[in-house]
């Protein structure tokens, strides 16, 4: 697998007027889902952002969905299994990792579950806490 979207990629793809847009979109269009994917929990990530923006950017559960079925098209989707989910969350508890950030510390452990080699954010703060075979992947797109 080339690549991992993190969910602020994603987001950005769908909006035009966003300031990483072009650049999160022109990348976004490049991929197939043999090539790249994303965690089954950005999915919902995706909605919940573009369900509460604020003003003239929400959007209604039914465009999201189309939203959300545009992601399905191009990317694969990539889900931990119970076991992993508590492994990754006994990382977190080992290397302090707390509160929120606990959930890139998932999306990231779905990137490594789908073997890719770069994992595509504009969050790249977030995802220091993870180690650096983590840290190495990290682009902006």
């Amino acid at each position: 697998m080339n690549a991992f979207f993190d969910t602020s990629v994603l987001v950005a793809v769908f909006y035009g007027d966003h300031i990483h847009h072009e650049s999160s979109f022109n990348l976004f269009v490049q991929f197939d889902p043999a090539a790249a994917c994303c965690a089954a929990h950005t999915l919902a990530e995706v909605y919940a952002a573009l369900t509460r923006m604020p003003g003239r950017h929400r959007i209604a559960g039914e465009q999201a969905m189309l939203f959300l079925d545009s992601i399905r098209e191009r990317l694969a989707i990539v889900a931990l299994s119970g076991d992993e989910y508590v492994d990754a969350l006994q990382t977190c508890a080992s290397r302090g990792i707390v509160g929120g950030g606990v959930y890139d510390a998932l999306l990231a452990r779905c990137a490594l579950k789908a073997g890719a080699s770069s994992i595509y954010t504009w969050n790249t703060r977030h995802y220091a806490l993870c180690g650096p075979e983590i840290t190495q992947r990290l682009r902006t797109p």
